[in-house]
């Protein structure tokens, strides 16, 4: 360090030429093409998905002016929601365990965890739909046990969707609430339990505002994951469910309609922001 407070010239050099591929690899995968996508939403298109070189709002205004577009965001919203609480009480436990469990085991149990990751998130939906179509595993059980006459329908609505998602997003959440329990301490258990806290004040009082920035880093991930994912929604809501994904790939795959697919997925990378931002100014509460 130079006597004036900054680093020498040759070490400012040498973090530069550190952060230039970091650098180089973001402005290549992430920013130009968001810079193209962006533009593309204020070009006019023709039908057949023929782009013009005529720039205008209309893509936006018709999609604030359409009845249909207010129903997707809400459906998307309702769903993330929904699959990132289902997901944080299922993986919750598991994290928990995993913290306190012998260290012995933690790294074979870890890696249990985190092994559903190895498997496509594709051949995992069509897994489940195997599990839950009219045919399959519960299905067959309940006729068998005489509990009903005929199938029950979980698949191909949202209760499918909801049960794909919330499996496919628990070991991103376990990882998320392991990296958070940095700062959980059995000494802060022991103490409280020494003053005659019960299990439900221990946790409520020490072990869940110990570990928020761990849920709230979960929370995040699996919101942003779960309003982005097209697979699971596609196959387990069988054309039913329509969110702001679904029909991002429809405008671009089924009627060509780049223009509109490129400005709705502009707001949806607004309501990424939107979510980071909430996620920064509640996570500040807990630093």
């Amino acid at each position: 360090m130079s006597a004036d407070g900054f680093a020498p010239r040759s070490t400012r050099w040498l973090i530069l030429a550190l952060l230039l591929p970091m650098a180089a690899v973001n402005l290549l995968a992430f920013i130009l093409p968001m810079a193209r996508l962006g533009m593309i939403s204020l070009l006019e298109s023709r039908s057949g998905g023929i782009l013009t070189n005529v720039f205008t709002f209309d893509n936006y205004i018709n999609f604030f002016t359409d009845y249909f577009s207010y129903q997707l965001i809400w459906n998307s919203l309702v769903m993330s929601f929904i699959v990132t609480i289902g997901t944080l009480i299922a993986a919750y436990p598991i994290a928990l365990f995993l913290h306190r469990v012998n260290p012995r085991w933690r790294n074979i149990l870890f890696v249990i965890t985190v092994s559903p990751l190895l498997v496509s998130s594709v051949v995992r939906t069509y897994g489940w739909m195997v599990i839950l179509g009219n045919q399959g595993l519960i299905n067959g059980l309940l006729m068998q046990a005489g509990v009903v006459e005929s199938p029950i329908r979980l698949m191909n609505n949202a209760l499918g969707v909801y049960v794909g998602m919330i499996e496919i997003l628990i070991p991103y959440m376990a990882l998320a609430l392991i990296a958070g329990f940095g700062r959980l301490d059995a000494v802060y258990e022991e103490a409280a339990a020494t003053l005659g806290a019960n299990a439900v004040v221990r946790f409520r009082r020490i072990i869940l505002p110990l570990t928020m920035p761990g849920v709230l880093l979960g929370c995040l991930l699996c919101f942003v994951l779960s309003i982005s994912s097209f697979i699971t929604p596609k196959l387990l809501g069988g054309g039913r469910v329509f969110l702001l994904a679904t029909e991002i790939y429809d405008q671009a795959v089924v009627q060509l309609e780049w223009t509109k697919a490129a400005a709705t997925s502009v707001i949806v990378l607004v309501i990424f922001g939107l979510a980071l931002a909430l996620y920064s100014r509640q996570s500040q509460r807990y630093e």
